[in-house]
């Protein structure tokens, strides 16, 4: 015996089959056939710069604005729109992070900037030996200095900080940290680990923190929109700058694109010239040269009979 089912077929030793191909001449393959051989409509191609005040924004290239003229537009759009005049500015900063033969990691820094738009100070704890040490680190405005007795009570989570600095000559002695503080264990890298204490203390407590999201972008806010607008774009290319530092000057630049944007506006694009810090170039022509030399040196030995 054998029951047949509209989608599925069963005998009678219990076996499954699927349902059945539809045949090409059945309404379903039809229109999945049409559909592949319709071709995609074109796009129109993208134009410079709309006509009309009216337009739809996928059909143009997005603007780009110098610095100055963006923040004057966003202090306008404040003026128009009726909100908060000391509202946050922020950036997104679009990065490359490739390498030749890697990428760079997800990284985080702290800078000072030259104009300070919050009254935030933050908690700093100082790691030193030496009691002298300590009262420097006070006198400068550390919360907390100690040694290695304090280890236990931060691996506890009794005592939390916001950065945490060290000198040299205590450093081997805080491995137990490296996992419960990670990147914001002391290092060279990260300004963090030296000798001058009151400049290590003053960074922290005043400094400005920021970090790579989605492996390649930087959300942070820079300044105020009340503030005047060579303070906003002074902040803003003192945080460029920072990130520009981790990425070798030989490959292409890091930053890709930078949007500046108030709490409650539209993002504006920025055009990276005078943004972006200035390479020198004349190591690179130095170079340039001498494989040149190098070259030539080369061809005339090879021109040069052998001596038998």
């Amino acid at each position: 015996q054998r029951v047949c089912f509209p989608s599925t077929a069963v005998t009678t030793e219990g076996v499954f089959f699927g349902a059945r191909p539809a045949k090409k001449g059945a309404p379903g393959a039809r229109a999945k056939e049409k559909a592949k051989a319709k071709p995609c409509p074109r796009r129109r191609p993208l134009m410079t710069k709309p006509v009309d005040d009216v337009y739809l924004t996928w059909l143009y290239r997005r603007p780009c604005y110098g610095p100055e003229q963006a923040v004057g537009m966003l202090k306008k759009f404040q003026e128009l729109d009726f909100t908060h005049p000391k509202q946050f500015v922020y950036i997104n900063v679009f990065l490359d992070m490739a390498l030749k033969k890697k990428t760079l990691d997800p990284f985080s820094s702290a800078v000072l900037l030259p104009h300070r738009f919050t009254d935030e100070v933050k908690k700093v704890l100082v790691f030193t030996e030496t009691e002298q040490e300590a009262e420097i680190a006070r006198e400068s405005g550390a919360a907390i200095a100690g040694g290695v007795e304090l280890i236990k009570w931060i691996l506890e989570g009794e005592i939390q900080a916001d950065f945490y600095v060290a000198v040299p000559a205590i450093i081997a002695k805080l491995i137990p940290l490296r996992n419960k503080l990670k990147q914001k264990f002391p290092s060279t890298r990260r300004k963090s680990l030296g000798t001058d204490i009151p400049k290590m203390v003053q960074l922290f407590k005043d400094c400005h923190e920021y970090a790579v999201q989605d492996e390649r972008v930087i959300k942070t806010r820079i300044a105020r929109l009340d503030m005047p607008t060579e303070h906003i774009i002074a902040n803003l290319k003192t945080v460029i700058h920072d990130i520009c530092t981790f990425k070798p000057p030989t490959y292409d630049p890091i930053v890709q694109k930078l949007v500046i944007r108030s709490s409650t506006s539209e993002g504006l694009q920025l055009n990276l010239d005078g943004i972006l810090p200035q390479v020198e170039k004349v190591e690179e022509e130095k170079e340039e040269e001498k494989t040149a030399d190098d070259e030539d040196e080369g061809e005339k030995r090879a021109q040069e009979p052998v001596s038998t």
